[in-house]
């Protein structure tokens, strides 16, 4: 019997062969089941088996590591971090295409874990995705937050708390101050009293957890690297952490809004700030999707992390750059104090229009110090761009930092130089795409605005009422201008500098 087996199995194979041909032939024939044509992918560098491209750009700085990549690899260039699938923008006519003519199809933003925890679940702003809800708290962020009479109120904010930091550093009568930690807290006291009328309780913890989670969301997450990995979600301390502090400012976040209610409640002040115009809204209840304490909780976290740190840090970089250019710093003192005369005690919004030179300083600082260099889009379609298929799904990053650096669009691009912005009238409102310090579009960033016109009054102020210098035994030469990155990208090492009063 094995001998006949075996002498049948030449047979049994040639009639396996011959049916699995049939069917191959009936399925090909029958077009039902042609195998998807391969998507014509952008170029990349090399991959690695799990790792996928993370081993070309997991670097302290993956802006840079990604620019330089883009040179080889030009203006779309295709990565997998990870398991996820990650195109990168590197040109301003690839960004024109991304963020103006196919705006709608990348309008969503990357499907991750780490900010799905933050944004619990999207409920705010920054990280929602693209939808009802989206388009609901952007109206609400620039019909209600942004309103006249609250841009008008800010205005008063703005000059009460930079005349109160132009006090204190005039009482250090020509001594060193650090000017990072006193940026930061300008930014952070500006925003509380814009926010909830003052300094809230508990704001040192709650500015903590901040910092950390933008810690966490400037690194390579594992979970976000391998979102569909039960192992990788098990390994990830990033995820703990996120989750922890997130819990921490969600629970003072919720006792500050139970203590707002009380205190309006008693008070017949007409003056909302931003938190009385959230709560309003709530009780009104005429929204689509309604407003949640959790909602209102995410909606502040926006507000706050986006409108501190970013401040605070080009504030840094811009006294960073003029200390570093004395001629050009001179230049911008000559103008402020010719156009506002002798005893000024605070250089106020009403002044600024005439500070042409100045705007061109801070407009320059925008171009080399982008405070976010990498902006997070998404394909929600599958689309072409420059001839290379777009799949549904893929995240995209602007890398606005290359864009503002690139010798295509910019003259000695690593140059400081703000009359470049003499020789033309480009501005950072997302007109011209070489220059997108605040991104473009659907996704622009909505307080613009209020970020600019605390940079304007601040150095404004800084320049007219001091004059800065290094500390002793510091040089030009060994001014330390490295990067830290994260969201946002601020200096390695805090800004020391004297401020010696001007008379």
């Amino acid at each position: 019997k094995a001998i006949h087996s075996m002498e049948m199995l030449p047979s049994l194979c040639f009639i396996g062969l011959c049916t699995l041909l049939v069917v191959w032939f009936l399925k090909l024939s029958s077009g039902k089941s042609k195998p998807a044509a391969k998507p014509h992918l952008p170029p990349g560098p090399w991959t690695l088996p799990i790792i996928g491209s993370l081993h070309h750009v997991a670097s302290v700085l993956p802006h840079r590591s990604m620019m330089e990549l883009s040179h080889r690899y030009g203006p779309l260039m295709h990565l997998t971090l990870g398991e996820v699938p990650t195109v990168i923008v590197s040109s301003a006519e690839a960004a024109t295409l991304v963020m103006k003519t196919k705006d709608p199809a990348f309008a969503d933003r990357p499907n991750r874990v780490t900010p799905d925890i933050i944004s619990c679940g999207g409920k705010g702003l920054a990280f929602a995705p693209y939808g009802g809800h989206w388009r609901q708290m952007r109206k609400v962020c620039i019909v209600e937050l942004l309103s006249s009479k609250q841009v008008k109120r800010m205005e008063g904010i703005r000059a009460k708390e930079v005349a109160n930091l132009i006090r204190s550093m005039t009482a250090l009568n020509g001594a060193t101050v650090n000017i990072s930690e006193k940026m930061a807290t300008l930014s952070n006291n500006i925003v509380s009293r814009a926010v909830f009328g003052g300094k809230f309780p508990q704001q040192e913890e709650y500015l903590r957890e901040l910092d950390k989670i933008s810690q966490l969301m400037g690194g390579f997450c594992l979970v976000d690297l391998f979102p569909s990995s039960r192992l990788a979600r098990w390994l990830s301390s990033g995820e703990r952490l996120m989750k922890k502090s997130q819990s921490r400012m969600q629970h003072i976040m919720s006792n500050i809004i139970e203590g707002h209610k009380a205190a309006r409640a008693a008070s017949h002040d007409d003056d909302e700030d931003l938190l009385d115009v959230l709560l309003r809204l709530q009780r009104d209840d005429t929204l689509e999707f309604p407003l949640t304490t959790e909602s209102i909780n995410t909606v502040l976290f926006d507000v706050l992390s986006a409108a501190t740190e970013t401040t605070g840090n080009v504030l840094e970089w811009a006294m960073s750059e003029l200390v570093r250019h004395p001629k050009i710093m001179s230049k911008a003192q000559r103008e402020i104090r010719k156009v506002l005369g002798q005893d000024r005690a605070i250089v106020d919004n009403n002044d600024l229009h005439e500070l042409h030179y100045m705007r061109t300083v801070i407009k320059e600082v925008l171009r080399l110090h982008p405070p976010v260099p990498l902006l997070p889009r998404s394909a929600i379609e599958d689309c072409k761009i420059m001839d290379c298929d777009m799949v549904k799904g893929t995240n995209v990053y602007i890398n606005v930092y290359a864009v503002s650096r690139d010798p295509r669009y910019w003259k000695n691009p690593e140059e400081f130089k703000p009359e470049r912005f003499e020789e033309n009238n480009m501005d950072y409102n997302g007109t011209y795409t070489e220059y997108t310090p605040f991104g473009a579009g659907r996704r622009q960033c909505p307080g613009i605005l209020f970020g600019t016109s605390t940079l304007n009054i601040t150095l404004a102020n800084l320049l007219y009422h001091f004059d800065w210098i290094l500390p002793d035994g510091v040089s030009l030469s060994s001014l330390d201008m490295s990067e830290k990155f994260g969201i946002t990208v601020g200096r390695r090492y805090d800004l020391q500098l004297r401020a010696i009063p001007h008379v």
